[in-house]
């Protein structure tokens, strides 16, 4: 029988824990360190010593961090794999026995590396990430204000469009001050709700006004600023990281002038993100590290969605060779599954990144004037909602990879555009069949 060839006899294998790091030399015999700075720095030791060239550990969580930075910085190369590509075989699973597997799959150069951002991109990922985490527990706060209202019978929430506006921050604010007056509660909303919802405003602000749930409503009220500030302090990092990174010179050379005026007029045609960063100049930045493509040209698209995106794939998407590659790696390629004539689905797991390409396209489910828009209604009407926003969240990574990577250029051509399309192929395909069978279309003339 045949062996396996060895391909890297100091291949290192480490599974990673939080209180312990197993580490395995070509599928030896292991040995355990710990997690504290100097434990990091033993196994960097220990495998300079052994002559260790390559590492291969899981991505567990965030414990494979530290280690990463540690062996990275010591020159080692350090691959990280997907924990559903090296499952061991049936039988005792320990940890000794996971780091023992995972070096003899290295050794024998059958793990595929996975793909992790550089440096730079991974500061940028933290402060954006625990941005989001902001974001989220505000949203809790103001459920919390929501049901201090309800507590008391105000139903202001219900009345206008958003509680954390302008005018619901102003009345809220002089509530927890001590204000009753529900005139002059309404005075403090813009001059549009005092003209079409001053009979309603007023009448929602008829409540019980009760000591209990007013102290709530403050309690809530000062963590969703508190929140705001945290917000804000993480904008200022998120854009001094941004002027830090280096600019990619791989784009056209008019597409400064082109992201401009094509930002110049799309201004109009994308609403504003109440949760998007208060950074004066971000469109220059996020398009300065691209070398002028502007991917908020795409329907859907926006500066904070770039930046939400660059934050977890980076600035050099030709890390993966095609656009499906891509679409594979997010999880939005489809999960065929053949063996011999048997057909199945395998479930993909889509990452961060292509989560948020989803979010994208649900926007652009109810678009009335994007071809996306019916591409998606189409595809909803035979195969449902869900295949359908997985189809256009693919159709939509695909177009941002050949644009960040092409630098193809995209124009919205429009509904019209594409139900014209889609029927030039409907009597494309019905003229194919009626030859087929030796048939002969007639055209069908209205009668007067």
């Amino acid at each position: 029988m045949k062996t396996l060839q060895i391909i890297n006899q100091h291949a290192a294998g480490v599974d990673v824990g939080s209180e312990s790091l197993h580490v395995s030399i070509a599928g030896g015999a292991a040995k355990i360190f710990g997690t504290m700075t100097a434990d990091l720095y033993a196994v960097r030791e220990y495998f300079k010593a052994e002559g260790v060239t390559s590492v291969a550990m899981e991505a567990t969580g965030v414990y494979w961090l530290c280690l990463y930075e540690v062996l990275r910085a010591a020159g080692l190369e350090v691959i990280m794999v997907n924990g559903r590509h090296v499952k061991n075989v049936p039988g005792r699973k320990t940890d000794i026995a996971d780091c023992q597997w995972l070096a003899t799959l290295h050794a024998h150069g059958l793990l595929r590396a996975g793909f992790v951002p550089d440096a730079q991109v991974r500061r940028l990922q933290d402060y954006v990430r625990l941005r989001n985490d902001h974001i989220s527990l505000a949203a809790s706060h103001v459920q919390h204000m929501q049901k201090a209202l309800d507590r008391m019978n105000i139903k202001v929430h219900e009345v206008i469009s958003s509680l954390t506006g302008v005018s619901g921050m102003a009345m809220l604010r002089a509530i927890v001050g001590g204000e009753r007056d529900t005139h002059k509660l309404l005075a403090l909303c813009d001059v549009q709700i005092r003209k079409s919802k001053a009979d309603r405003v007023l009448s929602a602000l008829q409540g019980t006004w009760n000591a209990e749930h007013i102290f709530a409503l403050s309690h809530a009220l000062s963590c969703w600023d508190f929140y705001q500030a945290r917000i804000l302090e993480c904008d200022a990092k998120i854009a001094e990281v941004l002027a830090d990174m280096p600019a990619n010179n791989d784009g056209d050379g008019d597409g400064s002038a082109k992201s401009a005026q094509a930002k110049s007029t799309s201004k109009g045609q994308k609403g504003v993100n109440a949760n998007a960063p208060k950074i004066a100049n971000l469109h220059e930045l996020i398009t300065n590290l691209f070398g002028g493509r502007d991917a908020s040209v795409l329907p859907g698209i926006t500066d904070y969605t770039i930046l939400q995106l660059t934050s977890e794939v980076g600035q050099d998407l030709s890390r993966w060779p095609t656009a499906k590659h891509f679409t594979a790696w997010l999880g939005l390629a489809p999960g065929a599954h053949q063996s011999g004539k048997r057909r199945g689905h395998t479930a993909r797991q889509r990452n961060r990144a292509g989560r948020l390409f989803c979010t994208v396209a649900r926007s652009l489910a109810k678009s009335v004037d994007k071809g996306l828009g019916g591409f998606y209604r189409r595809l909803r009407a035979r195969r449902g909602g869900l295949l359908a926003n997985q189809a256009l969240a693919r159709k939509l990574a695909t177009l941002y990879w050949n644009l960040m990577v092409k630098g193809l250029h995209f124009v919205e051509k429009g509904l019209a555009h594409y139900e014209e399309k889609v029927e030039q192929n409907e009597r494309r395909l019905i003229c194919k069949l009626a030859a087929k069978h030796g048939l002969h279309l007639a055209a069908n003339q209205r009668q007067a």
